[in-house]
């Protein structure tokens, strides 16, 4: 008897605690159809400068590409990816059999010209030839001499030299190899000079906000301590594969160990301050990249959700930089339970 007592008592003690629940629950979450308590704060622009943070690689202001003048067969490749190269150092060669043979046809062929117009001369002098005959001797003979200089010259340009002191980069060929004319055999930059660049991209609303000599902090994992550095250049056409614009940042320190290619961050700090609209982070709903929504009221009844953009991020605060022009006051708490057209009840 007592346990079927005891057994009844615990049934009461359940369906209780179950009813407690329920209407635990049904004061916390606000019905449909109720108005849903909200906290509202008002909205100002504001003038800000938190910098604008965009990524890229490290490079120099003389990275070239080295080619042949002429096509042919590599010969020698001097030097390998990431050796040091000092102005004027041999690299790579051709093999010069055709080209020697163009060099020896054209001296020949000048060395037959200055006989035929030695000739012709002295033939005017007697007045046995005419005086075109002269000088369409003198005609083959200037033709003569240009086609051996532009022999010796492609001779010269058969073999690759550096032109500044700095470092290959990238090798493209070796030695045995058909190259034609311009194919590029190797990429080498003049890191020695120290002139170390960042490129970076940004969109086009921060284009317009950068501007030549705007200061700038670099981070890269290839070092513990900030770089400074200031805007030189900025493109005036997008990337057509990326869509973004180049914005060039130049490495006021100069001797620093740095690679062509690494990654670097960077924080540029326009001359002029953006207008931008600082809210709580917890506001802020869905943010992915530069883009969120959030809740706002024009009429202190109904919630109106609303796409804005993101132009930074400080500790609890979110900077928007569009989307707020229209609205009237920005709903900060109870956004969990709102929908779009929500009634809305504010409280203090």
């Amino acid at each position: 008897m007592k346990k079927i007592t005891f057994l009844f008592l615990m049934i009461g003690v359940i369906a209780i605690m179950q009813s407690c629940s329920k209407d635990s629950k049904a004061e916390s979450i606000p019905s449909a159809d109720a108005s849903i308590p909200v906290k509202v704060i008002s909205l100002q622009q504001e003038s800000r400068n938190t910098g604008i943070v965009a990524t890229g690689q490290f490079t120099t202001n003389d990275e070239t590409l080295l080619s042949f003048k002429t096509g042919g067969i590599v010969s020698s490749v001097l030097v390998k990816s990431g050796d040091y190269v000092r102005k004027g150092q041999l690299l790579a060669t051709l093999d010069l059999t055709e080209i020697n043979t163009a060099v020896n046809q054209a001296t020949i062929a000048l060395e037959k010209a200055n006989r035929d117009l030695q000739r012709v001369t002295n033939l005017h002098k007697e007045e046995v030839a005419t005086l075109e005959q002269l000088q369409n001797a003198g005609t083959a003979a200037a033709i003569a001499k240009q086609q051996l200089d532009a022999a010796n010259f492609n001779k010269t340009y058969s073999e690759i030299r550096a032109i500044t002191d700095g470092y290959v980069l990238q090798k493209f060929v070796n030695a045995g190899q058909l190259v034609a004319p311009g194919t590029p055999v190797f990429q080498t930059n003049g890191a020695t000079s120290g002139n170390w660049i960042l490129k970076v991209g940004v969109s086009d609303k921060e284009w317009s906000q950068i501007n030549k000599n705007d200061k700038a902090t670099i981070s890269t994992d290839a070092f513990d301590k900030n770089i400074n550095g200031y805007v030189i250049n900025k493109s005036e056409s997008a990337d057509p594969f990326t869509g973004s614009f180049i914005i060039e940042i130049a490495v006021s320190e100069n001797k620093l160990p740095l690679a062509s290619g690494l990654f670097g961050t960077a924080h540029v700090y326009p001359a002029t301050s953006a207008a931008a609209w600082a809210i709580p982070y917890e506001a802020l709903l869905d943010g992915n990249g530069n883009e969120g929504f959030v809740f706002v009221t024009n009429d202190n009844k109904t919630a109106n959700k609303i796409p804005v953009t993101i132009s930074g991020i400080s500790n609890s605060t979110v900077y928007i930089s569009g989307g707020l022009e229209n609205a009237k006051a920005l709903i900060v708490s109870g956004s969990a339970y709102l929908t779009d057209n929500s009634s809305i009840n504010i409280i203090k």
